[in-house]
Parts: structure tokens; sequence; C-alpha cells
């Protein structure tokens, strides 16, 4: 959908800003016919937001640029900027803890691509090096049954709890159950889950796949490749630092790092920079066209048919018919109504 936007968003004259939330190969088929309409889309942008430098990196190599004299996106057309979290929400709560336990938290689907293969390995020696250390699991997918074969062959049923899906709305409560959190993703262009883990007052175990790395300082943070030994020495260092972990301060910390003023600020800053570029249509049609030997001429065939198009339902139906957005000064976007609404639920 968004690139079909993309589409009908040029033919109009509009200026348009790609966000990026993924990371994808370069070698498999699905990846390589992902970059290739990933190529026309970027192409036709003015600029692009990546929530990491890893993403950014690897949008810039998806896009062809330094291959073949093509130009590709630009580096400086790209701004990185990270999720912000929920703080109003994502707050620590201790009392929800078990006293004399520790606890493991992980939400995320259940499937290959979170390291669900590596959690099954961790869980059984990670619960028998440490007698006081339970794992509460939320989320659900194609690979539930394996872990719940590996937690039942292990004979812990009772120190590890698969709650299956959880709504989002209900996910702090799941975090505030937990002193660590733990991440074991083989790929990950960020990770929203660990900030919200963190806002919650969680030390993290991540692996250091993608822009993981970039999120979270080392002493909050602990990094592991991703093998189950890797991850139970960093799991072990963290329960050592543990004792020492102020869940509050973590949270302050967070709150001061991604906060969405911050965020909101640099994405209107991006979009600015895509406002003030100039284009034409011709020069468009001349970029699309240089995409590719036969690509470039079917980019360059649909952008001129969709323009065409266009102007015909432009003279049956004009735009000035058509009922107009709202503008930003509207009352609804009042923002001084917004940080009221803001300050009342922090005092909730």
């Amino acid at each position: 959908m968004s690139h079909e936007g993309i589409l009908y968003a040029r033919t109009m004259g509009m200026k348009c800003v790609f966000t990026d939330h993924s990371l994808f190969g370069f070698a498999d088929v699905g990846a390589i016919h992902t970059n290739k309409l990933l190529d026309m889309t970027l192409a036709d942008t003015q600029h692009a937001i990546c929530v990491s430098h890893t993403a950014k990196e690897n949008t810039v190599l998806r896009s062809g640029y330094l291959l073949g004299g093509e130009p590709g996106l630009a580096p400086e057309r790209v701004s990185v900027i990270p999720n912000a979290v929920d703080s109003v929400r994502f707050t620590p709560d201790v009392t929800k803890r078990k006293k004399g336990r520790r606890t493991v938290v992980v939400t995320s689907r259940l499937m290959y691509r979170k390291g669900v293969h590596l959690l099954a390995g961790v869980i059984p020696l990670a619960c028998a090096e440490h007698d006081d250390l339970d794992f509460l699991i939320a989320g659900d997918g194609s690979m539930r049954k394996h872990l719940e074969k590996a937690i039942e062959d292990a004979g812990l049923t009772e120190r590890v709890t698969i709650l299956g899906s959880v709504s989002h709305d209900k996910v702090p409560e799941v975090l505030r159950r937990g002193d660590v959190f733990l991440n074991a993703s083989l790929t990950e262009s960020f990770c929203i889950a660990i900030l919200e883990a963190a806002s919650c007052g969680c030390l993290v175990v991540a692996t250091a796949v993608g822009g993981v790395p970039e999120v979270l300082p080392e002493d909050i943070m602990f990094l592991a490749k991703p093998d189950v030994q890797s991850i139970l020495d960093a799991l072990d260092e963290c329960l050592e630092a543990l004792p020492r972990a102020d869940p509050w301060r973590i949270h302050e910390r967070v709150e001061a790092l991604y906060n969405w003023d911050d965020v909101a600020h640099r994405v209107e800053l991006a979009y600015d920079r895509a406002y003030d570029t100039w284009d034409t249509f011709m020069g468009r049609l001349y970029r699309l066209y240089r995409r590719g030997v036969v690509f470039g001429k079917m980019l360059w065939c649909v952008a001129a048919v969709t323009y065409l198009w266009w102007r015909a339902l432009e003279f049956f139906e004009p735009a000035a018919s058509i009922e107009p957005a709202l503008a930003l000064d509207d009352e609804r976007f009042d923002d001084e109504r917004f940080d009221d609404e803001r300050a009342l639920a922090r005092e909730e």
C-alpha cells in the first residue's frame, strides 16, 4: 500500500518521505523482488527516514546506491530517527515482581526469526544454573509448540509461563512483572520492545544484531551473539548487575533518550527538507527511466500512464470539488490541549 500511495502522490505532484523500519538481505528470491520494488519507490521520493544507522545503511544499499553509476538514494537524503516510547504507559512497578525470585520476561512473536530456537536452548540451562530464576513469555507463533515441548522435556512447566498472545494495552502489565527482558532475535532494525521493557525498569539482554546495539547504553543492555552460550553469559552478567539497578532511574534515562517531542521535531525537520527539494515531472520520468535497462522502461511507462489517467480524472472531477484536508492550524491540532491531556494522564 505504501508503494502504491507514493506512486499516486508523486503523480499528483506531492513531495514524499519514505519511512523504513525493516532490514532485508540481498541474496534470496524474496529479498531481490522486494528490493527492486523499493528501488522504484526510493527513486520517486525526496527523503527517507530510518530507525537506526544500520537500517540506513541497509536502505541506501538496497536503493542501488553506488551500483552501476545509478544515483540510488544518497545517504544525505536519509535521516536516522529512532522510535520513541510512551513513558506514561510504560512505567516501573516493583510491587508486581516476585519477592525472592527473579523473572526474565520475553514479549515476542514465537517464530524462527525471533530466535525461539535459541530461547528453547537458553531456558533449561539458565534455570539449571539459577534456582531462583523464572521465565514469563508473552507471544504466539509457529514455533510455540517447539518451545512448549522444550520446556516440558526439561520439567520446567512450574517455572516457565507462556501467556500466549497479549494485546498491546496489556504489555506494560507483563513487563512490570519482570526483572530482566530477553530479546533473542536474529534480525532487528531497532526493536521497540527493548525500549518498552527498559521504560518499565527492566535490564535487557539482547542479541547484537541489526540496529539493536544502538538502542541502549551498555550498563542497561547486555549484548550477546545469537547463540545459546553467548546469551547465557550475557544473562549471567545481567543478573550480577541486577541488585545495583534502579528501575525508576532506568525509566528516566529511557524517557530522556526517546521522548516523543524530540522525535516529532526531528521528523518535522526531515519533512521540511523534503518539502524544500525542487523537482519536475520530466525530471521524475528521467530518474525512473534510469532504474534499469528493462525495469526502468517499465517504470517510465507506469508513471506516464498514471499521470495521463490522473489528468483525465481531474477533468471529469476537478480537485476543487473535493473536500480539502484539515489545516494544521485547526483547533483539533491544538498542541497546548494535547500537552494538557498528557499531563493529566501522568497525574492519573
